[in-house]
């Protein structure tokens, strides 16, 4: 039976329980009889009633211990619900401020409802989740800076599909009516001197072409700089016309095969090569317009003249060893891959070397004898003036230079020294450039 003080509120026999306290054991009253529920709260000053507010013997008296405590009860309640409610015995005790846990001892973390709790670790939560979002929305969507390894970039070349990144990437917003930028599906990579630009420039004519004008450089030079930069260099095209490039060193550089292996397997290589020793001549011509003060060229090309030693650390030299690089090619690319065309037939038959070089891209014959005419002066052939052009289109002032006078002697025995690697080359390529 509930006993009423004299306010007339309903006072529980024996047990009470803090307000707001989820799962406090009940607390025994220290007298017999009814009781009421108490609040958390600082010990009241020296001489005030209300002992039971300290939690010793006694009953609670009147005024702020007793008749008032009955009208703060449902604010004292509301006020712990919305300051957050404290869990476990020790956090209970804490706040009531003594009966049930050790007088003096520091509320546990989050019992004020302010730095966790509910409330405070649903706000933690909500803040974590936000900064993973905007770190994920800044960094990892809009994709890595350039430049970077090129392995950051791109998947690596075992999870490529085959052929499907230079033939399919295209630009994700190409021009309307522009066409894409891709990848060259044939890259024009050697030899210096050997005419690859004669070879570019012929096949510009074709509307089925479409090609960078100066060299890359990139699976040489720039790698590092990532496929996505190598990309936006090229020229746009539309569905059925083959995007290409062309530099000369790649053919002499080790990690070029490799490496354009991994953007596409499926990568048509052109090599345009001529007699190595009248590259090498014509290699140093060029280096000689550039720099008049280098030694001869006899004294480049060998270690000891009395000797004959050829000198094979001289790029001019070292390049006219094909067989010993394309082997490094051949590692990577299976020979179908390859069109070797010959130089010399380039200047004295154009139209025929290329109708070879059309067959192998798979386009038709457009570009034909009627596209050229043999410039005397240059000693090499021109394409005839095109249409809506006031002029025909001949190569630059650094084509066709006329070569220093080099010893019989020297040209004799760079032959000998070729000669086992042009056997080689040709069996290589099963072709006979005649250069012996």
């Amino acid at each position: 039976m509930n006993q009423r003080s004299p306010q007339g509120s309903p006072r529980p026999r024996g047990l009470s329980r803090a307000p707001g306290c989820r799962g406090a054991a009940p607390r025994v009253s220290s007298v017999p009889g009814p009781v009421r529920p108490t609040r958390a709260r600082p010990p009241p000053p020296a001489g005030g009633s209300g002992g039971g507010a300290q939690g010793g013997p006694g009953r609670a008296g009147p005024g702020r211990g007793g008749a008032g405590r009955g009208r703060a009860g449902g604010a004292e309640r509301s006020g712990a619900r919305r300051r957050g409610r404290c869990w476990g015995r020790a956090g209970c005790a804490a706040r009531r401020g003594g009966g049930g846990g050790l007088r003096g001892e520091r509320p546990p973390m989050g019992c004020s409802g302010r730095l966790l709790g509910p409330v405070g670790g649903r706000r933690a939560s909500l803040l974590l989740t936000m900064i993973l979002f905007f770190t994920y929305f800044f960094y990892c969507l809009p994709g890595p800076c350039e430049p970077l390894p090129p392995a950051l970039l791109l998947p690596p070349p075992a999870a490529l599909p085959d052929g499907a990144a230079p033939t399919a990437a295209g630009d994700a917003s190409p021009a309307l009516g522009g066409g894409s930028r891709r990848f060259p599906q044939a890259i024009i990579v050697g030899v210096k001197k050997g005419g690859t630009r004669a070879l570019l420039e012929f096949l510009r004519v074709h509307p089925g072409v479409r090609a960078v004008g100066a060299e890359p450089h990139f699976f040489d030079r720039c790698y590092e700089k990532g496929l996505r930069w190598y990309r936006s260099l090229m020229p746009r095209t539309l569905e059925g016309q083959i995007t290409m490039e062309k530099t000369p060193s790649y053919f002499v550089t080790k990690e070029a095969p490799r490496r354009i292996y991994n953007m596409s397997r499926d990568t048509k290589l052109i090599v345009v090569v001529r007699n190595p020793v009248t590259r090498a001549i014509s290699d140093y011509t060029q280096t000689l317009s550039k720099n008049p003060t280098i030694p001869s060229f006899q004294d480049l090309a060998f270690k000891n003249v009395s000797t004959g030693l050829i000198d094979t650390s001289w790029s001019a030299v070292r390049i006219g060893i094909y067989a010993k690089h394309l082997d490094n090619w051949l590692q990577y690319f299976p020979l179908s891959k390859f069109l070797f065309v010959s130089g010399e037939r380039l200047v004295s038959d154009p139209a025929g070397e290329m109708g070879r070089v059309q067959d192998f891209l798979g386009l038709k014959r457009v570009v034909t004898d009627k596209h050229f005419y043999f410039n005397q002066t240059k000693g090499f052939p021109c394409l005839k003036k095109p249409e809506g052009s006031s002029k025909p289109r001949c190569l630059g002032k650094s084509k066709g230079r006329p070569h220093p006078k080099i010893e019989g002697q020297v040209v004799q025995r760079l032959q000998e020294f070729y000669r086992p690697f042009n056997m080689k080359f040709y069996q290589m390529t099963g072709q006979d450039f005649g250069w012996d």
